[in-house]
């Protein structure tokens, strides 16, 4: 049986733990706030860019955009798969759902080339050790994701499509979607999906715009701003989605403290009253003698 400073000890130890864990729940959910600001804030700009490209696509001939490009062996061929995960841990199953589902996606397409574009330190370490081939890294991310963070990542993703070195490009991160609830998300960013008729049918308005240089030239420019801004949703719902995790997580660790230093208080006072008993027996056992 453990000694009673030993259990003072433990006790003293769990506590500070629990102080630790209680002030990252609280850092966490004043992050979180501002995390759903920045997402909720980036969706209407996706949402408009898309109805810009709508409108000017009835104008311009989408075949000639290398990212439209849908190649024959696209289903089968080279893929990369972009992983967005966190640097920092200590947020529950966050990122180890993330690692699974890439291989699920290794699983599910055996044969197919895929090489990696690792966002994020954990994903870098995790998936490092299983030797998967790895296309660029980028770790470190800022507080505040940026524009600049997106076109670093979309970078090489597009040279590799436009190049031909891939057939494909893919995302997988996980969405926000509430405090208490993540989805792990794989959806394709590459080749893009063209703009339907119906869909450049709705985005007309009576008013007639004049492009400058010309439509084609605004069109070309846009396709790869839109790819950017999906790689820039997909961070900031990853970010978004890390904080809520880890105020659960830390939230679950402060009450499981909570639980574990009234089970040590008991098993220190039970300690106590049985040396304190063990004591008095031996006096009136003196006494007796």
């Amino acid at each position: 049986m453990p000694s009673l400073i030993d259990m003072r000890r433990r006790i003293r130890a769990v506590k500070s733990t629990q102080q630790i864990t209680k002030a990252m729940k609280m850092v966490a959910a004043s992050k979180l706030r501002r995390a759903q600001e920045r997402v909720m804030a980036a969706r209407p700009y996706a949402r408009e860019a898309r109805r810009v490209l709508a409108s000017i696509a009835s104008r311009v001939d989408q075949t000639r955009h290398p990212l439209l490009v849908r190649r024959p062996g696209r289903e089968t061929g080279a893929t990369l798969l972009i992983v967005i995960t966190s640097d920092r841990g200590l947020c529950g199953s966050f990122n180890t759902n993330i690692v699974k589902a890439a291989g699920a996606f290794l699983r599910d397409e055996p044969g197919r080339p895929v090489s990696f574009g690792l966002v994020g330190r954990k994903g870098r370490d995790l998936l490092g050790r299983r030797g998967v081939p790895v296309r660029f890294e980028y770790v470190n991310l800022p507080k505040v994701i940026r524009v600049t963070d997106a076109e670093a990542i979309a970078g090489p993703a597009v040279a590799d499509f436009v190049e031909g070195k891939v057939d494909s490009v893919a995302l997988v991160y996980n969405e926000f979607k509430s405090v208490i609830q993540q989805r792990v998300v794989t959806e394709p960013l590459l080749p893009l999906v063209p703009i339907s008729e119906a869909e450049a049918a709705a985005a007309q308005t009576t008013a007639d715009y004049l492009y400058e240089p010309s439509p084609q030239a605004i069109f070309d420019v846009l396709l790869g701003r839109l790819v950017e801004s999906q790689i820039l949703s997909a961070l900031l719902e990853s970010s978004a989605a890390f904080y809520a995790a880890q105020m659960t997580a830390m939230d679950a660790a402060t009450r499981n403290s909570s639980e574990m230093i009234d089970s040590l208080t008991l098993t220190m006072n039970k300690i106590r009253q049985a040396a304190i008993t063990r004591e008095i027996i031996e006096v009136v056992s003196g006494a007796q003698a």
